[in-house]
């Protein structure tokens, strides 16, 4: 399954939001050692409830805005300072969204009709947490004040679930109230888009390292094994209805024969990739999500109750009960 590297400024940032490291990851069930040593890779479910954790300890009015409050570039990863290094907003946003995918699970849909629009679009089927799609646009905010030395602010933010309790996002936005909408996405006017920045100093830093990017992504896209794409594929076609050995060979431009004989080569085969994917799919939606049983039998694709409760048994040695019982998720 894809993993991201995690920043190596995590700990400085949950420190600087007066946030114990140690109990963030044990509330994340994540290993204590996560931030020590080598840089780790996890998962996306991994990476969200890293997020989830930080909400539920933070004690302050919004731990979004707090973060948002906290961007300086004394704390960016590689990504946003090529995002420093651009001539405006509207090229930053393409170059982030470029090198993103190296160590975040979700990436970015930008269009630049109307002034410019960034919206949050997942990697995979597991949504994002309510609090990192709002640090997501908050960042953007901040990026934008940051980068061109002005006041910036957002024509419209829109969020699926916008807090109870706007007050600290409406301050931080100056004014501007978070609108409900069926994705996150924010807004900036044409005028503000094409604002010059003042980071571009960072420029010829920039120039030392795009080089060094170019060959990490290029190198990550020819590593992926095909079990690896495989599971991708699965990932989004599983909630479509559409799980065949057919169906995602034509996904990935193979057919059904050679995919089989690819995964062969790594030791397994289409069955067992399937089976793989919908236990992770299954475990996250359950420890995850509200969703009935009957919705998250549906999304990995079984059009009955009792088939979904005789494999989850089988994969796990539990039923949904078992898994979705002292998550805080309701049963």
């Amino acid at each position: 399954m894809p993993t991201y590297s995690l920043a190596p400024g995590w700990q400085r940032v949950l420190s600087a939001l007066d946030l114990d490291p140690v109990q963030v990851l044990r509330r994340a069930d994540l290993p204590a050692d996560l931030f020590e040593g080598p840089r780790k890779r996890i998962g996306a479910e991994d990476f969200f409830a890293l997020w989830e954790a930080a909400d539920a300890l933070h004690r302050g009015p919004d731990l979004a805005v707090a973060a948002a409050s906290g961007v300086s570039a004394d704390h960016f990863d590689i990504p946003v300072l090529a995002g420093l290094a651009a001539r405006d907003l509207a090229q930053a946003a393409e170059r982030i969204n470029t090198y993103k995918r190296l160590m975040y699970p979700v990436t970015l849909d930008v269009r630049g009709d109307a002034g410019l629009r960034i919206a949050l679009r997942p990697r995979g089927p597991f949504t994002p947490p309510a609090v990192l799609e709002r640090f997501e646009l908050l960042f953007w905010v901040a990026f934008a004040r940051l980068a061109t030395g002005a006041r910036v602010g957002p024509v419209r933010v829109t969020v699926p679930e916008p807090p109870e309790d706007q007050g600290a996002v409406i301050e931080f936005l100056d004014g501007v109230p978070l609108t409900k909408g069926h994705r996150a996405e924010v807004v900036f006017s044409p005028y503000d888009v094409h604002r010059p920045f003042v980071t571009t100093s960072h420029a010829a830093v920039w120039q030392f390292l795009e080089p060094e990017l170019d060959r990490r992504l290029y190198a990550l896209e020819a590593s992926t094994t095909w079990t690896e794409r495989t599971q991708a594929v699965l990932l989004a076609c599983l909630p479509a209805g559409r799980r065949s050995l057919a169906e995602v060979a034509a996904e990935l431009g193979t057919s059904p024969r050679t995919l089989q004989r690819r995964l062969g080569s790594e030791r397994t085969s289409f069955q067992e990739v399937l089976a793989q994917t919908r236990e992770r799919m299954a475990r996250a939606y359950l420890q995850r999500s509200a969703l009935s049983y009957a919705e998250i039998a549906f999304l990995i694709g079984y059009e009955e109750l009792t088939s979904f409760h005789r494999s989850l048994r089988q994969w796990t040695g539990e039923t949904p009960r078992g898994l979705r019982s002292g998550t805080g998720v309701p049963v």
